[in-house]
């Protein structure tokens, strides 16, 4: 019996080593593929519907789990913010996973079009600075593709001339309030009486004929072309 303990002990030593080597190795790959889900993960973007927003997800560097997606960029955090949905349904975007942000990009930009072009086309003021609001963010997706690239230039176009139309607007409101500020400073007795009238003298005529100009361009010559379309030949 004295001769065989050695072996018995070598035997479950060896065992036992054997039985530590192969926990530590599965526990490694168990570890490893734990390590790989939470990649993956992380790179996972997720939409979800909250308070009638559509909020971006960011996968956690865990197996499962997502946070709101708040980048560091200024730039990349105003174009991932919480989008107001007024009223769009989202249903078939909050089904889906996007394994990069250029693929959620692509996704988004449907959404964007669809909320900026209406209040674009409108040309009531509000309604477009809305419809800006929404171009500006959908500028900001880097990954979208050279045919969304080509809607959105479209839809600066069009925005450029509505804002156009609001800057001479504005700029004929400010001198038609200019020369009644003059014309008022003119007729009082004070010490700019006298410069009033001779601004009004200098300037009058010609800031009366670009306010006239202005009108005509504002709300004239920016309306719909109306005229017959000649029948072709």
């Amino acid at each position: 019996m004295t001769t065989n303990s050695p072996q018995g002990f070598g035997y479950r030593a060896r065992r036992t080593f054997t039985r530590l080597l192969v926990f530590l190795v599965i526990l490694g790959l168990g570890g490893g593929v734990v390590f790989l889900l939470g990649q993956l993960n992380s790179r996972t973007f997720t939409l979800v519907q909250e308070n009638g927003e559509l909020v971006v997800m960011k996968g956690r560097a865990l197996p499962t789990g997502a946070a709101a997606y708040r980048p560091g960029d200024p730039r990349l955090a105003d174009a991932y913010a919480p989008l107001p949905l007024e009223g769009q349904d989202v249903t078939l975007l909050s089904q889906q996973k996007f394994t990069d942000r250029d693929d959620l990009d692509r996704a988004l930009f449907p959404l964007l079009e669809t909320l900026a072009r209406p209040r674009i086309a409108s040309g009531e003021p509000p309604k477009v600075e809305r419809g800006l609001y929404y171009l500006r963010r959908a500028e900001k997706l880097s990954g979208i593709t050279e045919e969304q690239r080509r809607s959105l230039q479209s839809m600066l176009t069009d925005v450029a001339f509505y804002q156009a139309r609001q800057k001479l607007e504005d700029a004929r409101r400010l001198v038609s309030e200019g020369l009644a500020q003059l014309k008022l400073a003119s007729e009082t007795e004070n010490r700019h009486a006298r410069s009033a009238n001779q601004m009004l003298s200098t300037v009058g005529p010609a800031a009366r004929d670009l306010e006239e100009a202005l009108r005509r361009a504002v709300h004239t010559q920016s309306g719909p072309d109306n005229s017959p379309v000649a029948p072709p030949p």
